[in-house]
């Protein structure tokens, strides 16, 4: 299996930055894409990026040339560094990861990301 904890959220002014990481432990070996989501109150919860293990990165067209997501191997850590934040990108930041086989690791906590002046 495979556990995931995220971390980095925050209270930033519109035009700044954050970091957001997510740190896998367990048969990381298994993962084959990280995912970061994100939820606003009173909506759904929406894919946000992707990195596969081979280093492809989508993105929603929102965050598109602001988000970037990386990882750390040795570390097996992802983030998403979020750049030119937005009042509507204020949400609660997750990650998943999709494994071998298909299956995806729990839901976590999440991390908070309020945007506001």
């Amino acid at each position: 299996q495979v556990q995931t904890v995220e971390s980095g959220g925050g209270l930033v002014q519109p035009g700044g930055s954050l970091r957001l990481s997510c740190a896998a432990s367990g048969r990381t070996f298994t993962i084959i894409a990280t995912d970061w989501y994100r939820q606003a109150p009173g909506k759904e919860r929406e894919l946000v990026a992707r990195l596969t293990k081979d280093g492809v990165t989508t993105y929603i067209d929102s965050v598109k040339g602001r988000f970037t997501i990386s990882r750390d191997n040795a570390k097996n850590t992802v983030y998403l560094q979020m750049n030119s934040l937005k009042p509507e990108d204020t949400a609660i930041y997750y990650c998943q990861t999709i494994l071998q086989g298909g299956s995806n690791t729990p839901w976590g906590q999440g991390t908070q990301v309020t945007v506001s002046s």
